[in-house]
Parts: structure tokens; sequence; C-alpha cells
């Protein structure tokens, strides 16, 4: 019998393998920085919000969930001037590809065929309140399968990541608070996540503040109790996101992780 939350998070753990590399990947930023985007973190927010940015920075912020606003409403206005989000997705687009033959051509081919099965995963999925999914979903589709197949992943990996962010929601986890907990799960160093997200010190001190009030935290730590409550989040994330992987069906998920990168 499979037991699809020990699979689901398998996959959505791979899938962030998969698509995260890119975002920090030099061929990519130095093609963007070539576009004019030449500060650090500026491809990052413009090449994965590129769907959603006929919205403006305060939908796209809502988007993101955890990441500075200003920093957003920045990047997107450094490519509003400087270029378009169509050049900036071709440079991506581009450097996936590429990528994928230097960094993992042994897994080329197998992702390749998997094209379509993955897309008729992320087509199955609902796209109510998650609306960076759905703007990538509603994006051409390449004729290439390696490329394809990528993008199809990268909507299955929004897909989650809308609905982890619906459930820091609904626990009334802010912004901050979301980076301190995740920082305090993987055990970073002190503050590294929300600070990395654009958080200063007044930020962190209330967020930090307002956990220790609710019991979570104690002297500026996230506490056992903050730890539950994270863990909770990331096993009802996982229960919920076993739809996609339960669409792909027990013997391609697992193709797809014996892919290997």
């Amino acid at each position: 019998m499979t037991d699809w939350r020990e699979l689901s998070a398998r996959a959505s753990f791979a899938s962030h393998r998969l698509i995260g590399w890119i975002y920090w990947d030099p061929v990519a930023v130095e093609g963007c920085a070539e576009l004019g985007l030449d500060v650090p973190g500026a491809y990052y927010i413009t090449s994965r919000c590129a769907p959603l940015a006929p919205a403006g920075h305060q939908a796209v912020a809502a988007a993101y969930y955890s990441i500075s606003p200003a920093f957003i409403e920045f990047s997107m206005a450094l490519a509003e001037q400087r270029t378009s989000y169509a050049a900036i997705a071709a440079v991506r687009d581009r450097a996936v590809v590429a990528g994928l033959h230097d960094y993992v051509p042994e897994i080329c081919d197998g992702l390749a065929a998997l094209a379509d099965p993955l897309w008729a995963a992320a087509d199955a999925l609902p796209v109510s309140g998650r609306v960076l999914f759905a703007a990538h979903r509603q994006q051409p589709r390449p004729d290439d399968p390696l490329l394809s197949a990528w993008l199809a992943v990268n909507c299955i990996r929004e897909w989650r990541g809308d609905t982890h962010f619906a459930i820091l929601a609904a626990e009334d986890v802010s912004a901050t608070q979301a980076g301190l907990l995740h920082n305090a799960m993987l055990n970073y160093p002190p503050d590294w996540i929300p600070r990395s997200r654009g958080s200063d010190d007044a930020a962190l001190a209330a967020a930090m503040n307002d956990l220790e009030e609710r019991g979570q935290a104690t002297g500026g730590r996230v506490n056992a109790a903050g730890l539950a409550l994270r863990d909770d989040i990331e096993a009802r994330t996982d229960r919920i996101c076993e739809r996609a992987w339960r669409h792909l069906g027990p013997e391609l998920t697992q193709t797809y992780l014996d892919l290997r990168w």
C-alpha cells in the first residue's frame, strides 16, 4: 500500500531541488544582469513573478507572503524600467535547459518523457486560492519536452507554495514569523531566513515578541511549541499536496524520484 504522505514529502523535496537552483544559477543571473537586473535578488523576484507581474507589486507581495514588499516593489520597478518580463522568462528558460544538460545530463531524457503526465497532474489541481500557481499554469507551454517538464514541476511546486501560505495565514503567522519558524525548523543561524527575505530589526523584534506572547518562543528563540506548530504546518501541507502525486500515480511518481538529481 502506498504511503502517500511519505511519497508526497519526498516528491515535494525533489521538486524543490529541481526548481530552486535556477534562481541562483550563474548563467541565469548573468543573463538577467545583462538585461539590467544587476541587483542581487532582483532576478529571483522578477523571474518567478513574471506571469503575475501585470497585477502589480502588491499582488506579487501577497503571493510571495514572506518576502519584503519593498524589495518586491523595487525589483519590479527595475525590471519595468530596463527590460520586459518576457525577456526575463526567456533568459531563465534558456538557463534551465542549458543547466540541466550541463549539471545532470543523465536525467534529461527521463524527465522529458514525463512532461505530459506532469502537466496532467498540474492540470488536475484546483486553482481556488492558488494565485501564483494559476498564473504560471496559464502560460504557453513550450515544445521542448525537457523545459516543458521542468515548467510542469514548477507549477506543482507553486501550488504547494500557495497551499503552504494559506495554512500560515489560517494560523495567523505573519511574514516575518514564517521566516523565524522556518529558520528554527532548519536550525539555521539566528534570523538568517527572515533577514534574507528583507525583515529588519524592528520587524524581527515585533514578530518574536508576538511569538513569545503566544507561547511559541522563549527568550528570543523559537521554543518546542513553536517548532511543533511549524512541524504541524509542514505535515498539513504535505497531506494536502498529496493530490498532485496521487494524480501522477505511484509508479510515475517513483520514476520521477528515481531520476535522482
